[in-house]
Parts: structure tokens; C-alpha cells; sequence
């Protein structure tokens, strides 16, 4: 009798285990292979804020980010997965991104998001500041042209993003977190430090100049 029940026992055992291993396998199946299949899934939920096309909503204070080179969506998604962005308290937009990057925690997912985003087409944002754009040159090639290149495209190897694309309202909000500390103050971030020292050198005027410029190069 006890050994039948032990016989019994044990069989039950083992089909526990297959069946749980068929249902952990089944699971590991639903989730795409690295690329652009998986992207276009986790995009899901970078939709509410970003829109489906990647065109930022001004009212979340979400950007445009259709088009981007994969390399910066990269970097950012790290950076806001490790606490380099998003940390700040005046950075509500960015504390709102932050636990988005968290969940891309399969190895796989940042690179595939970010493959996603890059093709998606450019969509050229209104422009809303109203700066010198002659004024704005001149800081532009004395300040932002080294980095971010002449034609505002900027630069992987020197991690600058293009900027000729992006929203102006956005990228001031960035200047002034730059300037703030909201941005940029972490020293393991060397580009967002970079970044804030250009920030601080710039007036509220000079910023809104130098940004009105950058849209004439699109």
C-alpha cells in the first residue's frame, strides 16, 4: 500500500514538472524575438503619451520621437532605466518616462523599441518661440555646432542627438532642466554635464534664439 502511494506520489510529481516546464516555455514562446516585431509590440505602450505615429503630445509634455537614430533611443531608455533621467522632482515628464524604461527589462527590449522608433517617419512639429534666429546663429556656431554638427543632425559618436527635427517647446524645456540641475547633474551622465554647462551659459533669450534658428535648418 505505502509503496504504491510512493510509486503514485512520485509519478505526480513528475507531471507536475513537465507541466510546469511545458507552461513556462509555452510562455517564453508569446514573447517575440529581438527586432523590430518585438518593438512594434512594446510601442503598445508608448502609444498613450507619444502617439501611435511618434509625434509627442505637447500637453504630457511628451516629444516627437519618429525618426530618431536608434543609438540615442537607446541611451536615453538606458539612461532612464538606471536613474540618470527621471529622478528629478521637477522633471514630472521625466519621472512619467522612467518606470515606462523599467519595464524593458528582458534582455532584447531596449535595442527593439528603439529599432522601432527609428523607422517610423519624421513628423516636423509648428514652431512656437518667437527668438532672434540671426542671434541664434551665431551662439549656434560658437556653442551647438561642434557637437550636434552644422546641419543640426547630430553626432553618435559624440552622443548629440539630431535636434533639426525635434519640437522647439521641447527642447527648451530641456535647456532649462539642463540649466537647473533638472537634467545633466548626475556625474555618471558625462554628456547630460557637457550639456549643462552650454545650458548655464545661456540667457532665457538666448536659448529661445538659438532654438528659433535650429527650425530654419529643417
Amino acid at each position: 500500500m505505502r509503496k504504491g502511494l510512493a510509486t503514485w506520489r512520485s509519478a505526480r510529481s513528475r507531471a507536475t514538472a513537465i507541466l510546469v516546464a511545458v507552461l513556462l516555455t509555452g510562455s517564453a514562446c508569446t514573447v517575440p524575438e529581438a527586432g523590430l516585431p518585438r518593438g512594434e509590440a512594446l510601442f503598445d505602450t508608448c502609444v498613450p503619451c507619444h502617439g501611435a505615429a511618434g509625434a509627442g503630445a505637447p500637453e504630457l509634455g511628451a516629444p516627437a520621437i519618429a525618426g530618431l537614430p536608434q543609438w540615442y533611443v537607446e541611451r536615453q531608455l538606458e539612461k532612464f532605466r538606471d536613474g540618470l533621467r527621471g529622478a528629478h522632482p521637477d522633471d514630472i515628464p521625466g519621472m512619467r518616462m522612467r518606470p515606462m524604461a523599467v519595464t524593458l527589462n528582458k534582455e532584447g527590449d531596449i535595442p527593439s523599441v528603439a529599432e522601432y522608433v527609428a523607422t517610423l517617419p519624421r513628423a516636423l512639429s509648428e514652431g512656437t518661440l518667437h527668438g532672434n534666429a540671426g542671434a541664434g546663429a551665431n551662439t549656434f556656431g560658437t556653442v551647438c555646432f561642434v557637437c550636434h554638427g552644422a546641419d543640426a543632425e547630430g553626432n553618435e559618436l559624440l552622443g548629440a542627438p539630431p535636434l533639426v527635427a525635434a519640437s522647439d517647446w521641447y527642447l527648451l524645456g530641456q535647456l532649462q532642466n539642463f540649466r537647473s540641475g533638472a537634467r545633466g547633474a548626475d556625474p555618471r551622465d558625462t554628456w547630460g554635464l557637457t550639456m549643462r554647462a552650454n545650458a548655464l551659459a545661456l540667457s532665457e533669450q538666448g536659448m529661445q534664439d538659438v532654438l528659433t534658428y535650429i527650425r530654419t535648418l529643417q
